[in-house]
């Protein structure tokens, strides 16, 4: 079982997000001290479990926005980082993979601070 958070202001107006079930945990919304300037300032947030985490980072990496949107999930043995139309998939703790992600991450302006998905 895969464990993730999805904010519902980075889905692509129009766009929606069916085929792979998931199991919602909590839902919130939050003021963000650190969006960007391409970002509303307020988000609400899914977190949320799926057994299909490979199908879903696919679905995700076409229904999110850009520029500067992603979504994470994992699990004990992987990470799934998914940026609008492309997926990094890495065993966790394996810092080089995450530093790659997070390199991708600021070549689409997301601020530094956002950068902080689970290692």
């Amino acid at each position: 079982m895969y464990d993730g958070t999805l904010i519902v202001e980075s889905l692509k107006v129009g766009t929606e997000l069916e085929g792979v079930p998931f199991t919602v945990r909590k839902v919130g919304r939050y003021d963000v001290g650190n969006a960007s300037t391409d970002q509303p300032k307020v988000w609400s947030v899914v977190e949320f479990e799926v057994e299909r985490g490979e199908e879903l980072a696919g679905l995700l990496s076409q229904v999110l926005d850009s520029p500067g949107w992603y979504a994470d999930l994992h699990d004990d043995r992987e990470t799934f980082v998914v940026f609008p139309r492309r997926v990094f998939r890495y065993p966790r703790g394996d810092e080089a993979a995450r530093a790659e992600a997070q390199e991708f991450g600021r070549g689409l302006a997301i601020p530094e601070p956002q950068l902080d998905w689970t290692r």
